[in-house]
């Protein structure tokens, strides 16, 4: 078999996988059925390397070829010497095409098939296949009865292709879905298993192309692609050896109004962590003294008002505003002399909260929300921000420029329609904690200060962040702070130097 847990980078939107099924039959001359005999065997070795003591398996079934995949799977089984109970969703009547030839050759081999009413307890694993790709509509009926059964039940849970219930294009619960263990996917990864509610929906995914010419690709341009800090962490290169601080930009970041001194602390440490030359911190005149106490390598200024900004605005390379900028009439001085620069910029917290009163647009800036704070942007809700945050994020981008970054599981990076929206695909739930942003901040910030551009530093800083995370929860998610990131940054970013 060709399934992988090595995922492909490429994802698809639902209509765009139909489009690869139908040019895989149409052009390429591979039938369907032998497409869905692939599926369904693929699912099962995938059940059997992850569950090898299986004996005992439940296969629910809906009326399409979702449904077609999960009985090739219990034939396989039954095959195999397997306890299978398939329960059937939706009339047999309703069953059409391929999945109605597996229906019968389930049949032909000895299986049992009953109507869904209740979930028998002590299977060993369950597998969902009930609803494919194709759902819009939110479940309701014995067809939600069905997924809230599966939820209850202590067995595992495999989803083919997608959990049902799950919406493949944005990733929205579409009023309840199987929560598994195991999703795995065939042909075309879908963006909607990645962010969102598709993480904790899918559980681990896993691919298999169902063995499709590579030339079946060419035909479909994927709008989204994978992220991970594995693919991205050469874009920095080998540093020179004659190389200089000059030569690794100047960040400069303002904020830290009172009470929120240590967020423009922060971010400035992770520019340097991340390797910015040199890290200037424009904050209010109480503070200045303190963070520089605590952290000597930053420059650190008081600055009362906008003019006492002008000077180190001119020696900056790049600006990192909004950490504890706070909304007073101080911050908001700050955030419109930052405004009247050329320099990049890259806008978080309540910097994108004076900008949300003030809607601004401009092409060199990378702005940072969480779904509040899009929401803000937006005039509308962070629930409606949530249900669709591929239309989110794009329509940021449309409205603000630049570069968006869209926070949350399966974090956001668009720039436009020019190039796919990107997908974080690491971090964890430790992450949940004040001062996490500011760190993201100050890491997009070094990585502008070293020369890449705002596309490449947004989708660099976010996947380095989300690893320096993954590292430090080793030792355990809860109690995880921003600050035990620091270290990370450094040990990935020199994995492959060996630099100090």
């Amino acid at each position: 078999m060709s399934f992988t847990d090595i995922l492909p980078r490429n994802l698809y939107r639902a209509a765009q996988v139909r489009e690869l099924d139908r040019t895989a039959i149409e052009t390429f001359s591979i039938p369907g059925l032998t497409l869905m005999e692939r599926a369904g065997s693929a699912a099962y070795s995938m059940l059997c390397k992850g569950w090898p003591e299986v004996q005992i398996i439940t296969v629910i079934c809906g009326v399409g070829n979702n449904g077609g995949d999960g009985y090739v799977l219990a034939r396989l089984a039954l095959q195999a010497g397997k306890i299978v109970h398939l329960l059937q969703l939706g009339g047999v009547s309703k069953i059409k095409g391929d999945a109605l030839t597996n229906y019968e050759r389930f049949i032909e081999v000895g299986g049992e098939v009953q109507p869904f009413e209740t979930l028998a307890e002590g299977s060993d694993v369950i597998v969902d296949g009930i609803f494919g790709t194709g759902l819009e509509r939110e479940v309701t009926g014995e067809w939600r009865q069905a997924i809230e059964a599966i939820n209850a039940s202590a067995s595992p849970v495999l989803a083919l292709d997608i959990p049902s219930g799950l919406h493949s294009d944005s990733g929205q619960v579409l009023g309840v879905a199987v929560k598994a263990d195991a999703t795995i996917s065939f042909i075309g990864l879908k963006r909607g298993e990645f962010t969102g509610a598709g993480p904790e929906q899918c559980g681990q995914v896993l691919f298999d192309d169902l063995d499709v010419p590579e030339a079946v690709y060419a035909t479909e341009q994927p709008t989204t692609k994978r992220a991970e800090w594995s693919m991205l962490k050469g874009l920095l290169g080998r540093r020179a050896r004659d190389a200089h601080k000059g030569d690794f930009g100047h960040v400069l970041v303002i904020g830290g109004d009172h009470g929120f001194s240590g967020a423009a602390r922060m971010t400035g440490e992770a520019a340097l962590r991340t390797g910015a030359g040199l890290v200037s911190i424009a904050t209010r005149p109480e503070h200045a003294a303190l963070l520089n106490t605590v952290r000597p390598e930053l420059m650190c200024h008081g600055v009362a008002d906008a003019r006492a900004l002008a000077p180190l605005l001119q020696r900056a390379t790049v600006i990192a505003i909004g950490p504890g900028l706070g909304q007073t009439a101080w911050g908001r001085a700050l955030f419109n002399a930052a405004l009247e620069t050329k320099l990049p910029m890259i806008v978080d917290a309540d910097a994108l909260n004076q900008l949300a009163s003030e809607p601004a647009q401009r092409d060199n800036w990378i702005l940072t929300p969480h779904p509040g704070e899009a929401a803000r942007l937006l005039g509308i809700s962070s629930a409606d921000v949530q249900s669709d945050r591929f239309q989110s994020a794009q329509t940021l981008q449309e409205q603000y420029g630049g570069v968006i970054v869209l926070k949350g599981v399966g974090t956001l990076i668009t720039a436009g329609t020019k190039e796919p929206t990107a997908v974080c695909t690491a971090g964890n739930p430790g992450m949940a904690t004040g001062g996490m942003g500011d760190l993201l901040t100050g890491i997009i910030a070094g990585m502008v200060a070293q020369g890449l551009s705002l596309s490449d530093a947004a989708s660099a800083g976010v996947c380095l962040h989300a690893a320096a995370a993954d590292r430090a929860a080793q030792a355990g998610e809860r109690g995880l702070l921003a600050n035990d990131l620091q270290i990370e940054l450094r040990l990935l970013l020199n994995t492959d130097w060996h630099q100090c």
